[in-house]
């Protein structure tokens, strides 16, 4: 029933659009042309709005060897310029990429005549779309990750697309993970043949081939132009390629059988996966999913083939633009039972396997565990949505509690109202309803950390401004409970010792939301405190000005007046940027009660300075 009710099976329907358009073949066509006319550099190429950047798959001189494994973290030799790539979530792997191919980025990069060329395209264009062979590819997604992350950071309307013809993996998974979270995956289409080895390599260990590493690196090296091919099929004899290949294959059956294979492999795909065969192609974004059919693909292919077919790409592009101008009929007689089986089997035939029963099973059971895989997510955001309407009533009940606080004749504010409450009904409810939003967000941060959730669900403005409605609203409280329970005086002040982990992910969440409009001056104070630890800073502030009057040492006492005047200048920006509620000025609340002990401990500085000696040269006015 879930299947029946689905839409058509996507993958084949995405390849057939993508085909249909002249990307590919123009992507292809510069990519031929900065083969042979621009070895190790670039061409760029203008039609209309659109701008065309290709890197050369020749991208190193013949005597260098890369490293097959090495892999660096991206901020580490990128001078800043992957401006959204180096945050990821507490606990996660830095972004890392290979050491060989950031540096060749990182090399044409610095060249005047790239940087000057690019400024231009980027004038005079509304889209860009960046693209390469073989290692071209690894530098042009280097490229398009530098873009987007320049286009992010000055809000620029312009489009990028990048489009790589069999290029090796470039990174981790972090990375793979901090381009869905930036909503980049769409940018990225890899196209990938049946047969070709080179987009697999990196998915086997190479030590073991160390005697071999040259061959391997003679092919890089000579495989990218036509001119070269004949001499690499001289070099790579039957048997080697045969070793090659065995090799590759059999890790990546391992790899793709495995968990703990894909959970400790180093390199990782990322964005779309476009597999083409002679009999047409299908568009995978599942990772698992794409590294369980690349093994399926290879399976079906031959050694020689397998190398041979990193150069045939501009004949795929051509077939598969061909093909998906026709109508495609099934091989099997008999029509599949429902649309979505349709489908399914259109894009098993489309991937080259269909007519090899054992593997296009497998085939088609993974197109339909990317489909779930790829719906799960989703459909568990779309049930959070569910429960945030169900414990949103728990939330209007404190904000309900808080305004009364407010407007009580006591003066003292929400803060200091539930810090010293009595155990009446009400403040118990509101006590219950505390825990039962912590309980709800916990899980959300659990369902996010466990993969449960869209990679870019903590950039959806309905999740940032919710989170952070709640940790204005709780967090006082969870502040107030802290210092009301005594845990200061066990464990230390709340801001190191007792704050709860989830409100730290919400700072991140709200630090690195997309906001391009001005902020603007407030005209009222706010309706909660901008910021959710002020109370914590409040009670230091606090003890600070208790300790200052008894302390003898002239140092330990001279840090304390510069931790009490730093946070009197802090509270009174934002007291004058109306960035607090109102209860923070009631009559009674701590904040005003500590303005007030401040005031009159400078005023007794400043007239009795026999009662406190030493204490007047450090007391600024």
């Amino acid at each position: 029933m879930d299947t029946e009710a689905s839409p058509f099976e996507a993958s084949e329907m995405l390849a057939e659009f993508l085909a249909s358009t002249p990307l590919l073949k123009e992507s292809w066509r510069l990519c031929s042309l900065a083969n042979t006319r621009a070895p190790q550099s670039f061409v760029i190429e203008q039609i209309g709005s659109i701008g065309y950047v290709a890197f050369s798959a020749i991208q190193m001189g013949q005597g260098s060897e890369p490293s097959c494994r090495n892999l660096v973290p991206l901020d580490s030799a990128s001078d800043g310029i992957f401006f959204s790539l180096h945050r990821y979530n507490e606990g996660e792997e830095s972004v890392m990429v290979h050491a060989g191919f950031l540096q060749l980025f990182s090399t044409m990069y610095n060249r005047p005549d790239f940087q000057t060329q690019m400024l231009a395209l980027m004038e005079d264009c509304k889209s860009i779309v960046i693209t390469g062979h073989s290692l071209g590819g690894t530098t042009a997604s280097l490229a398009a990750l530098w873009l987007l992350s320049y286009v992010q950071s000055t809000s620029s309307p312009l489009s990028v697309l990048c489009i790589t013809f069999g290029s090796p993996l470039l990174g981790n998974e972090s990375l793979s993970r901090v381009i869905l979270r930036e909503r980049w995956g769409g940018n990225f289409c890899h196209v990938v043949s049946k047969h070709d080895i080179m987009p697999r390599l990196l998915f086997a260990p190479l030590a073991p081939l160390a005697q071999q590493l040259h061959i391997l690196v003679q092919f890089w090296h000579l495989s990218m132009t036509s001119s070269h091919s004949g001499q690499l099929l001289v070099q790579l004899h039957d048997e080697q390629k045969a070793e090659i290949f065995r090799f590759v294959l059999t890790y990546l059956e391992v790899l793709e059988q495995s968990r703990e294979g894909l959970a400790t492999n180093m390199f990782w795909p990322f964005g779309s996966y476009f597999f083409c065969s002679g009999e047409g192609a299908i568009c995978m974004d599942n990772a698992a999913s794409i590294v369980k059919m690349m093994h399926l693909m290879l399976e079906t292919s031959n050694p020689t083939c397998s190398i041979e077919d990193h150069l045939k790409y501009g004949d795929y592009v051509e077939k598969v633009s061909l093909q998906f101008l026709k109508n495609t009929s099934f091989i099997q007689g008999d029509l599949p039972e429902s649309s979505y089986e349709a489908g399914v089997a259109l894009a098993v035939q489309s991937s080259g396997i269909a007519s090899q029963e054992p593997v296009a099973i497998l085939a088609k059971d993974c197109l339909k565990t990317a489909r779930r895989m790829g719906r799960r997510p989703n459909l568990n955001m779309a049930n959070l949505a569910i429960k945030l309407s169900q414990v949103n009533p728990y939330r209007a009940e404190i904000e309900w509690y808080k305004a009364i606080c407010d407007e009580s004749d006591d003066q003292m504010g929400y803060y200091d109202s539930f810090k010293r409450r009595n155990a009446t009904k009400r403040e118990f409810k509101v006590n219950m309803n505390r825990h039962k939003l912590a309980s709800f967000w916990n899980y959300v941060i659990f369902m996010l950390e466990n993969n449960h959730l869209p990679h870019d669900f903590n950039r959806r403005a309905k999740w940032v401004n919710a989170s952070q409605f709640y940790k204005l609203l709780v967090e006082p409280l969870d502040i107030a409970e802290y210092y009301r329970s005594g845990m200061h005086r066990v464990n230390g002040h709340y801001i190191r010792h007792g704050r709860e982990r989830r409100y730290e992910i919400f700072d991140r969440w709200w630090k690195d939301r997309h906001c391009s409009e001005e902020e603007t001056r407030r005209s009222k104070f706010a309706s909660l405190t901008q910021d959710s630890c002020f109370w914590a800073k409040v009670e230091e502030a606090r003890e600070w000005l208790d300790n200052v009057r008894s302390e003898s040492d002239i140092r330990k006492r001279a840090l304390l007046w510069e931790n009490i005047y730093n946070f009197e200048r802090y509270a009174r920006m934002l007291v004058e940027n109306k960035e607090v509620s109102i209860d923070v000025l009631a009559k009674n609340s701590s904040y005003a009660l500590w303005v007030e002990d401040w005031r009159v401990l400078k005023s007794q500085v400043q007239q009795f300075p026999h009662q406190l000696p030493g204490f007047l040269n450090e007391v600024v006015p």
